[in-house]
């Protein structure tokens, strides 16, 4: 195969991927607007209820602890200091680019607090359901905790893979982080934080914006090499 033809494959291989990418993220988009449009209209989901009372069925202390560990990272000050740190090593490392998408990814909150304050659902209580004391004072959808971790940590993360050489090391940090963005929805209905369809809204969002990003990095990486 001549170079000419494995750049022509390289470039249609890339279109493809940007195409599967803005076909999932429209599809997330638009998941997540059904889901906003459903608790907005229906609070109280007896779906909702009933998965949390099932899952909280296996109540242990050591599980409690283990799914509060899960959830840590979405709290304050973590959820600023480690972010900022993140972003600021970025940024003194001559990586402004990346620091840059990284406030970006990091900013996907503010969609979370508009969303919570349009919807204003309630959070999850009631005699049937244990909540676990964390000083929760805004609405409940969506889980701004998911939102988080995926959008800020998974892209992290592609930053991470994709600028890491030895990708044997880089599946490491990337496997931990994927295990905590799968666990942190659970976690939030566990701890009686969230409803089901607070964290699938979350994770419909937050996958749409993550993609959208890696999306616009992909194309700005590529213009740059031309």
């Amino acid at each position: 195969m001549s170079r000419d033809t494995e750049a022509t494959a390289r470039v249609e291989q890339r279109h493809r991927r940007a195409r599967h990418r803005l076909v999932a993220s429209g599809f997330s988009f638009l998941l997540f607007a059904l889901l906003a449009t459903i608790v907005r209209r229906n609070p109280t989901l007896s779906a909702d209820t009933t998965t949390t009372i099932r899952l909280q069925r296996r109540q242990h202390p050591e599980l409690t602890r283990a799914m509060s560990l899960i959830s840590w990272l979405g709290f304050r000050p973590q959820s600023l200091a480690l972010p900022g740190a993140l972003v600021a090593l970025y940024w003194l490392t001559n990586q402004r680019r990346n620091a840059r998408y990284l406030v970006a990814a990091w900013g996907a909150s503010m969609v979370s607090y508009t969303t919570k304050r349009l919807v204003m659902r309630p959070r999850p209580g009631g005699t049937e359901i244990t909540v676990v004391e964390a000083g929760l004072r805004d609405s409940s959808f969506p889980s701004g905790h998911v939102l988080h971790y995926v959008v800020f940590w998974g892209f992290a993360c592609y930053l991470w893979y994709t600028t890491v050489q030895l990708k044997t090391i880089a599946r490491i940090p990337v496997a931990f982080v994927a295990a905590l963005i799968g666990t942190v929805g659970i976690s939030r209905v566990y701890l009686g934080h969230h409803w089901l369809t607070d964290v699938l809204g979350s994770y419909s969002l937050g996958s749409g914006i993550l993609l959208t990003l890696i999306g616009l990095h992909t194309r700005d990486a590529t213009n740059r090499n031309r």
